[in-house]
């Protein structure tokens, strides 16, 4: 009888090991699942749509005019926005006689330079230094423009669906029914697939979530 119990007692044991083992391998699946989608969620692409204007958002230069560049040829938009960025001490530096050129006259520089012409490009004061306030600018920029009821985003490609949630959050708030589109930048140095196999991938993860957690926990209430 002791036998038996203890064949009935091990036959348990081993049933018990193998849910174990099928419990952690489900996890390791789910984990890796997510790992591999954390990057691609971040991309948000919806495809050549015409809009009424581009909104390049400001941070990295050649990137942007480049997508920017490339949805404005295809004729999907024949007007260019940008919200003039704040360049934090450069003011000081200018009353010392030091000379920069904006991050915001690159841009439009770069953008004339490629041909498009500086009547089809917008640039509003702000001196923004976030998208938040990017989108607030040109919030304030559409309200009553009967025509624009399109935007396309044009920014990196990580940075796609902060930016359109951002912007759609701002534009639900007073009520103006504008329809956000984001078009990613091809000229991106970003593999949304394979994020995690290099140092820059991970930081820009990384960080765009967090950026994303604080969006939704405190500065959306501020828009």
């Amino acid at each position: 009888m002791n036998n038996g119990k203890n064949i009935c007692h091990r036959s348990m044991s081993c049933k018990s090991t193998g849910t174990i083992f099928l419990s952690v391998l489900i996890l390791f699946a789910a984990e890796a699942f997510l790992v591999v989608r954390a990057g691609k969620w971040l991309v948000r692409h919806d495809g050549d749509i015409h809009g009424d204007a581009i909104v390049i958002l400001m941070g990295s230069i050649a990137d942007r005019v480049l997508q920017a560049e490339h949805v404005y040829r295809q004729g999907l938009a024949d007007k260019i926005i940008i919200v003039k960025e704040g360049m934090g001490a450069y003011k000081a530096l200018e009353s010392k006689g030091v000379s920069l050129i904006s991050t915001t006259k690159q841009v439009s520089d770069a953008l004339v330079t490629l041909g498009i012409s500086s009547g089809n490009i917008v640039i509003l004061p702000g001196d923004a230094v976030s998208t938040q306030m990017e989108a607030v600018k040109v919030r304030e920029y559409c309200f009553c423009r009967a025509d624009i009821d399109t935007l396309l985003l044009v920014t990196s490609a990580y940075h796609t669906r902060r930016a359109s949630m951002i912007f759609e959050s701002a534009f639900r708030k007073k009520g103006i029914p504008v329809t956000i589109l984001c078009s990613p930048s091809s000229f991106t140095k970003f593999n949304p697939a394979g994020w995690w196999k290099d140092k820059e991938g991970i930081q820009q993860v990384l960080l765009e979530y967090m950026k994303i957690a604080n969006f939704l926990l405190f500065d959306r209430r501020k828009m």
